[in-house]
């Protein structure tokens, strides 16, 4: 009988502890003073910030989708960490909360140290735009889950608000005016059908496009809006992370049921890869599937529109009229 080791089942005890201590600097480049301990402990700890009058915690999770795909099979690994971290954190301001720390899981089937830190890498870095800290993790070498180059990511982000205005509700009302936040390119949503637009039409990923190969343009990562946030909460009314469901299913969910969001869609500033994909994609998906360049909506009074748009490089294309909480374009 031929005893066995953990190894022997595909699994690398050595791999990953190489992996946690290469990753602790960039970890700890995220901490900030609220952070308790350090790296290698059971759990996180984080320190509640003072200057809430009725804290309240609010959590978001998320992940990257089939993103991942085009990502793992061309190598470019450094966006889809900031893709993970933004997903989360973005949700978290529509509610009004202020991301205080993240987690995040990575799991494969044959862990590769290098690839794993790379994306850790992404993950630190939209964690320091997003102004969090990366507290904890888990790494998960599963075989016989994934094929072998292949894996999959997780993020939980926890942010904080005050009661009275998590509890309030939208602010939103009729005359309100509607400020786009420029996305940085698809985001990470839509890409089941993005994949299938390439394959079914044998787009060459590695053509030009814009001056840099096309699967630059579709992997760059997304924008997070954290910041724009803190500077502007006071003036903004409601805000929609433009996710899966566009605009149409998104925007609705920040505003009041008998209001309606009148969107001028020639105002619309829509990036060339949205062109490129409106071609194979039926009418109806487009505003639906994609977020044709609008990362982020603001809604706020017209008295601070001028400034809001200013301060956020966002510009106003639409604004709210009594109606049935539907998007119509016009």
């Amino acid at each position: 009988m031929q005893k066995l080791n953990y190894k022997d089942s595909g699994v690398d005890i050595a791999e990953g502890n190489a992996l946690v201590e290469n990753l602790k600097g960039l970890v700890k480049s995220t901490f900030n003073a609220n952070v308790l301990g350090g790296i290698g402990s059971f759990s996180g700890a984080y320190a509640l910030p003072s200057g809430y009058k009725e804290p309240v915690i609010l959590a978001a999770t998320d992940g990257v989708g089939t993103k991942l795909r085009l990502a793992i099979d061309y190598g470019i690994l450094n966006g889809v960490g900031i893709d993970l971290v933004a997903m989360c954190v973005n949700d978290l301001i529509c509610n009004f909360a202020t991301p205080l720390f993240f987690l995040d899981y990575y799991a494969t089937g044959k862990l590769d140290k290098t690839k794993a830190l790379e994306v850790i890498k992404g993950i630190t870095q939209g964690c320091l735009e997003a102004q969090c800290a990366l507290i904890g993790g888990e790494t998960a070498e599963m075989p016989g889950m994934y094929e072998k180059e292949d894996f999959d990511l997780a993020g939980f982000a926890v942010g904080i608000g005050e009661k009275e205005i998590i509890q309030r509700g939208s602010q939103a009302k009729v005359g309100d005016v509607l400020i786009a936040l420029p996305s940085s390119g698809i985001h990470s949503n839509g890409y089941s059908l993005v994949r299938k637009i390439l394959t079914q039409n044998n787009i060459d990923l590695e053509s030009i496009f814009e001056g840099k190969p096309l699967i630059e343009t579709l992997l760059t990562p997304t924008k997070i809006y954290v910041q724009t946030f803190k500077k502007l909460q006071d003036k903004i009314n409601a805000l929609a992370h433009i996710t899966g469901g566009g605009l149409i299913e998104n925007l609705p969910r920040c505003l009041p049921n008998n209001i309606d969001a009148m969107i001028e869609e020639r105002k619309i500033q829509t990036p060339p890869i949205f062109n490129l994909l409106s071609k194979y994609t039926e009418e109806s998906d487009k505003y639906r599937t994609f977020n044709m360049g609008v990362g982020m909506v603001l809604v706020c009074s017209q008295e601070n529109a001028d400034l809001v748009a200013k301060e956020s490089g966002g510009y106003i294309f639409g604004e709210l009229k009594e109606g049935n909480n539907k998007v119509i374009f016009v």
